[in-house]
């Protein structure tokens, strides 16, 4: 179907400029301290956070970045002092990353900030309807999100 491909190239590019746009504003709306961190540091700390400790493996397939760019992201947040590593108690062959109490407290911080900012324009600008609309997006980017980039047979991604 050339019409539906067409609108898939074109819904793809449309949301990549929307969530770059909208990435920039909600950095903007950190604290100018709290702006040497990037999207990818902030994530996985708040996963340690949310979801307790982890391997550098793990983490590296919960955020989708290949494992020597986690061990980056893990290295600049060890070194700031949001993170440490501890061996697992059930295999101590295993390091797990835990986030530490300066951690917890800048996980909590920055998106407290961005998601107020972003609660009070989806308040002032769109309406019950269109909020609703914004839930739907954001569980259809969640499921792209944990998506397998191959088909399935209907044609359809497969989720992982």
């Amino acid at each position: 179907m050339p019409g539906r491909s067409q609108q898939a190239r074109e819904a793809a590019a449309e949301l990549m400029r929307a969530m770059t746009r909208l990435r920039a504003r909600l950095r903007a709306e950190s604290a100018p301290s709290d702006m040497s961190w990037n999207w990818s540091q902030l994530t996985t700390l708040g996963r340690i956070v949310i979801e307790g400790p982890a391997t550098t493996s793990d983490l590296a397939q919960a955020e989708h970045v290949r494992r020597q760019s986690m061990a980056e992201i893990i290295s600049a947040l060890r070194a700031a002092g949001l993170v440490e590593s501890k061996p697992d108690p059930s295999d101590g062959r295993k390091i797990l990353i835990h986030a530490t109490r300066r951690g917890r407290q800048l996980s909590q911080t920055i998106p407290a900030a961005r998601e107020a900012w972003l609660d009070s324009a989806i308040t002032a600008i769109l309406g019950p309807d269109e909020q609703q609309t914004l839930l739907k997006a954001a569980a259809i980017m969640n499921r792209l999100a944990d998506s397998d980039a191959r088909q399935s047979p209907a044609g359809r991604l497969k989720p992982r």
